[in-house]
């Protein structure tokens, strides 16, 4: 494997398209920062530059490169970083959640947990799909979908609920019927397209209709959209809580549907007896109990 201070001094000198001004941000000599970047030509087996004149200009096998060596330069930052907030492991806990839950639901809640845990630390990245915990150093993950996660272990935390909503000036004051959002602008969520169709369906109608409207690729989006008064939008109650509260969202129509999947607390197999992750565990099943 070749040093990490190789595929340094590669993206400076890429980033500056010179070896001498690479050897200053460095702390280097400029022969230095140049066989750096020979050492890490030889691990590769290819010239990630070419020298022109007093210049040096990436090669074809360089461009290719340099997103890769950029990519684990960050990586080796964030884990070393992550690393010295925690030094004591025991007090350390990292937390894949999904974006907009974790946002909207789980963030606001988290200083509770820390009471609990006084001197405890939260690392909390936001995943939109299962990953390899092998890969990923998290301790659990916020998981949406069926209890179904290679080397996790799912525990249930909760199912989905979502409901029509509007903003106050589109929802109005008049009570309305399922048929009548049929004319009215719909907000829909592109990873999940049928969202209103079903509804829709339960509610004893059925028209192509319930494909027509503006998409978002993020339930936060449709939440900023629905206020602004773009349109109808079916959202899980527990990610509207304020603006419920502030009057910015109105229920429409009191027509929840139940969506096909849950949610789950999942932890590796290999950090199953965590005490902080059990702890952690225990603590959200109860946060989840108190709400509903």
């Amino acid at each position: 494997m070749p040093d990490l201070v190789s595929v340094q001094a590669f993206e400076c000198a890429a980033r500056h398209g010179s070896f001498t001004r690479a050897a200053g941000e460095l702390n280097l000599t400029q022969s230095a920062v140049s066989r750096q970047v020979k050492d890490l030509e030889g691990h590769l087996g290819t010239l990630l530059f070419e020298r022109i004149r007093q210049r040096v200009v990436l090669s074809e096998a360089g461009r290719r490169f340099l997103p890769e060596a950029r990519k684990l330069l960050l990586q080796t930052e964030e884990t070393m970083l992550r690393a010295m907030s925690s030094a004591d492991t025991r007090l350390s806990l990292s937390i894949a959640t999904l974006p907009t839950f974790g946002s909207r639901w789980l963030s606001p809640r988290l200083p509770d947990f820390l009471r609990l845990h006084p001197g405890a630390i939260l690392n909390v990245g936001s995943r939109s799909a299962p990953f390899d915990f092998e890969e990923q150093s998290f301790d659990l993950a916020i998981h949406y979908g069926q209890p179904v996660w290679a080397h996790g272990i799912c525990t249930y935390l909760c199912g989905e609920s979502i409901l029509p909503v509007a903003s106050g000036a589109l929802a109005g004051a008049s009570a309305i019927e399922p048929a009548d959002l049929l004319e009215k602008p719909l907000l829909h969520l592109a990873t999940r397209p049928k969202l209103w169709s079903r509804w829709f369906e339960q509610a004893g109608l059925a028209s192509d209709r319930a494909y027509r409207g503006h998409r978002f690729d993020q339930f936060s989006m449709i939440i900023e959209a629905a206020v602004a008064g773009m349109g109808h939008a079916l959202l899980p109650r527990y990610l509207i809580e304020q603006e419920l509260r502030s009057g910015e969202l109105q229920v429409v129509l009191d027509l929840p549907m139940q969506t096909e999947n849950s949610y789950y607390v999942v932890v590796p197999e290999a950090k199953s007896t965590n005490p902080l992750g059990q702890d952690f565990t225990a603590w959200i099943l109860g946060q989840v109990t108190n709400t509903a």
